[in-house]
């Protein structure tokens, strides 16, 4: 049986001389694994089109017990990503991130335009980095199914002041009169009212406009460290490409 999907690569893996394991985000399958597997004048191009950062139209065998992929033709290739080491690091994180919460066998269309999406901003450098991580973090765990509680404050009901407190772990808010910080509680994320609003777009906005945001660089600050500790609290694990994307950041 074959299967016919588009996809962006997320990964590879060299097997051997000449083949590779890459893993893909589909349209229809979400996360799949298969082998490309060089044969004669044709491998060659199958092996192109299921490079890193490629989206590509895929043809795919399944066999026994592994997908095989039979044909390859390139949609996009993303290949400004490698002109800046911080764009290409942060693209990498967002594929690792992909592949622990796009779902596998079933339909992940979100999934694939937003970091289709993600990937364009990065090449075109038209939006900061953290600003592009900080809506790819927070939408990608919404739809994971780990969005939080952003209307307002869990205790009081209020929607706006001139900070709010984030609790990444327990994934809610709570405005200034109501936190109060416990020995050995859970850590909040100040945020002010520019990092408040943004942090709420990222989940709450429409998927055309995910992106059509700026903020202050101090916001910026604030929307980042709250959006990337709800992911490491939530998710309860490290991600190799995230430590290497601040090593670059921090270098720079």
């Amino acid at each position: 049986m074959k299967i016919d999907t588009q996809g962006l690569v997320v990964s590879e893996k060299r097997v051997g001389e000449n083949d590779r394991l890459v893993t893909v985000l589909t349209r229809e399958k979400g996360i799949l694994r298969a082998f490309v597997r060089r044969t004669g004048r044709a491998g060659g191009g199958r092996l192109s089109a299921a490079r890193l950062f490629t989206y590509s139209r895929f043809t795919i065998f399944v066999g026994r017990d592994s997908y095989i992929i039979d044909d390859a033709q390139p949609i996009e290739v993303f290949f400004d990503l490698r002109k800046d080491i911080g764009r290409l690091s942060l693209a990498q994180y967002f594929c690792e991130l992909s592949i622990a919460l796009a779902p596998q066998d079933a339909e992940a269309g979100d999934f694939l335009r937003l970091l289709l999406n993600a990937m364009y901003f990065l090449c075109k450098g038209t939006r900061a980095n953290a600003v592009v991580k900080a809506a790819v973090e927070m939408r990608m765990m919404s739809l994971a199914g780990y969005m939080p509680d952003l209307v307002c404050c869990a205790d009081c009901g209020r929607y706006e002041a001139d900070t709010m407190l984030f609790l990444p772990r327990s994934g809610k808010i709570l405005c200034g009169e109501c936190y109060r910080p416990q020995p050995g509680g859970e850590p909040a994320a100040a945020l002010g009212r520019g990092a408040m609003t943004a942090l709420r777009h990222t989940i709450y906005a429409d998927f055309g406009k995910l992106f059509a945001f700026r903020v202050s660089p101090s916001a910026e600050r604030e929307l980042a460290e709250a959006s990337e500790r709800y992911v490491l609290e939530t998710l309860q694990r490290k991600f190799a490409t995230l430590d290497f994307y601040h090593q670059m950041a921090d270098a720079g």
